[in-house]
């Protein structure tokens, strides 16, 4: 696993370089590499042995598949569909939480904060986003939100807060794709948010090992 780790590792050092420098290339090889990172993390931590782990497995193809589509630059179709990826793998964690098992009182105190966070979240996308987009937007904020009240809830009936360190990591890192994509393209977006969501993934990765 630690071979994995230091590959996606060197490979985000190397997107991010890339991208300051404008060389595309290096985007389109650094990015899928480190991705494949934290997908061979999960297979060396076992994550073929146990449900919650074939879950999480799930949601890591999801988002490598989202990573890849939301390389190209100015496609609405692809970025769409790299959306939607990504959508779909929030939702393949949520429920591999919830079938883990989850608290009651966790999820409710989670939601709490959440629902505060999430009202936040769209107040600040709002004026930057209309048409259907909108409507994607909202429903994506839904789901992230409700993908760390499962994360609590399961944290909270089982243990291992490396899950709710990961979900939140995963949630506050596509602020900086959200702050890309629809307020203010900036290198800096990535340079805090791709590190963050790398080690968000390499985090849940681990969490396999053992369930």
């Amino acid at each position: 696993m630690i071979f994995f780790a230091a590959l996606t590792a060197v490979s985000v050092a190397v997107l991010l370089a890339a991208q300051y420098r404008g060389m595309r290339l290096g985007v389109w090889i650094a990015k899928p590499l480190a991705s494949t990172g934290f997908l061979g993390a999960a297979l060396a931590a076992g994550a073929l042995g146990s449900a919650y782990g074939r879950g999480v497995l799930v949601a890591l193809v999801l988002c490598w598949l989202g990573d890849v589509l939301l390389i190209p630059r100015g496609a609405s179709p692809v970025f769409r569909a790299g959306l939607a990826s990504f959508l779909l793998g929030h939702v393949a964690y949520g429920a591999t939480f919830v079938l883990r098992g989850v608290d009651a009182a966790g999820c409710i105190a989670a939601a709490v904060v959440l629902l505060f966070l999430g009202f936040s979240v769209l107040r600040w996308l709002r004026p930057h986003v209309s048409g259907t987009m909108r409507l994607a937007v909202y429903a994506y904020v839904v789901v992230i939100s409700a993908m760390v009240v499962f994360a609590a809830g399961t944290v909270s009936a089982h243990g291992d807060a490396r899950i709710l360190v990961g979900a939140l990591g995963f949630f506050v890192s596509d602020l900086a794709v959200a702050r890309e994509r629809f307020v203010v393209s900036t290198f800096w977006n990535g340079a805090w948010g791709r590190p963050l969501y790398y080690a968000a993934q390499l985090i849940l990765a681990a969490t396999v090992a053992g369930t």
